[in-house]
């Protein structure tokens, strides 16, 4: 992506302006971002979507008696029929599901993948809606069909609603209003607060007044989260480690032993205090889990690759055909699920890590970039390069291509 080239989808702007000037810093209102945009799934195949076991989805409504929210999945029967107002279903992670939608969210990829997370799509009738709140993440809200009325605000006062399922703020104050049709786009920074309510279409009826929205995520990891992973992560690193290695009958020796010893702990008349040489112990730990940057790329590489729990691979349906890869007569590219990063020296994948180096790193580094390799590209790549793709493969991390006159 030309990320100096303006796109309609950012209002005129640049990829490079518009992270410069909003991203993070303000809203911004695209109308027709998209347009003659057409929802890439009718209602049917979302109310399937949210009808299965691996898929997130959630129903809310809001009542005379207040707001009920329940978790799917969803039978079709279990819905609120459609001349019932003011429902809502969420259907999470959409572009893990469909081509269509995962190809729509990588026209986000202005933004690193480490950040980008996943669409999911709101279908309200009239008056549903989530609630005023605000959300700790970025995220652009895409109309795909019907209307949907916005009020948004910089909302000083914070507080919640108590005693419902929802994180309602008690006192929304918005600042501006807008109402977005099929194609139009807002966007808003974290903590940005804001109320999407669905209108009636007059003169529409079907699926063409359907009130759907797409919602472009993206994660934020907290500061205490990402500590508690990624020391977790490094912890279980030192525990692959051995703590000693023999050889000709020589112990080699460790700097700082990996379990705690206590040779001159002396008897106590306070058993329920804390050793202090257990707490230098623990201190030490922390310090020697932080010591090698190596560690703690990978740490960092293989949680933000890590797949979501609901996610699985499902194993291909033909054959790894490395006689087509050496003759230049495939290509390939990942899966939908795949997350696949890099940084100086490795290459993650689905939370693995791997070294790279050279030309091999380079390859693999278009892959991650480009979601695919060509067939010349692959004619580049090293036996062991391929023998790994090969892996990736039959994990069903990736597919290959047959080009014509490919197969054997």
């Amino acid at each position: 992506m030309d990320v100096n080239h303006a796109l309609d989808l950012l209002a005129g702007l640049s990829p490079a302006r518009f992270m410069r000037q909003y991203w993070q810093k303000k809203p911004l209102l695209v109308r027709q971002a998209i347009p003659g945009f057409q929802p890439l799934l009718n209602r049917t195949d979302l109310f399937r979507l949210a009808g299965q076991e691996h898929v997130e989805s959630r129903l809310i409504a809001r009542q005379a008696q207040g707001w009920r929210m329940r978790q799917g999945p969803f039978a079709r029967r279990s819905l609120p029929p459609l001349s019932r107002d003011a429902w809502t279903l969420l259907v999470q992670g959409v572009d893990l599901h469909d081509a269509r939608a995962h190809a729509l969210l990588q026209k986000f990829r202005f933004v690193p993948d480490a950040r980008l997370d996943d669409l999911m799509i709101s279908f309200a009738t009239p008056g549903g809606g989530v609630g005023p709140h605000f959300d700790s993440y970025d995220v652009f809200l895409l109309q795909a069909s019907g209307r949907r009325r916005w009020k948004i605000g910089q909302q000083k006062d914070l507080t919640l609603q108590q005693g419902v399922p929802l994180k309602i703020l008690q006192n929304f104050e918005p600042d501006e209003e807008f109402v977005l049709e099929a194609g139009d786009m807002l966007y808003l920074p974290p903590r940005y607060a804001h109320d999407g309510i669905a209108e009636a279409v007059a003169g529409k009826v079907g699926e063409a007044a359907d009130c759907m929205t797409y919602s472009i995520g993206f994660r934020a990891p907290g500061r205490s989260e990402l500590a508690a992973e990624l020391l977790h992560r490094l912890a279980e690193f030192s525990e692959d480690e051995p703590e000693s290695s023999s050889g000709e009958g020589r112990r080699r020796a460790s700097p700082s032993p990996k379990i705690y010893r206590d040779p001159r702990q002396a008897a106590t008349a306070t058993p329920a205090a804390l050793p202090e040489g257990l707490a230098r112990f623990a201190g030490q730990a922390v310090l020697e889990a932080l010591k090698d940057p190596l560690a703690l790329a990978c740490a960092l590489g293989e949680y933000m690759t890590e797949p979501k729990p609901s996610v699985w691979f499902e194993a291909p349906l033909q054959d790894w055909v490395p006689d087509a890869v050496k003759a230049g007569k495939a290509s390939i590219y990942l899966d939908a699920r795949s997350r696949m990063m890099y940084d100086s020296d490795h290459v993650f994948i689905n939370g693995e890590s791997y070294r790279a180096k050279g030309t091999d790193a380079a390859l693999m580094r278009r892959l991650a970039d480009q979601r695919g390799l060509s067939a010349g590209d692959l004619r580049r790549a090293s036996t062991a390069a391929l023998a790994l793709l090969a892996d990736w493969h039959e994990a069903g991390w990736l597919r290959q291509e047959l080009l014509m006159g490919g197969g054997t």
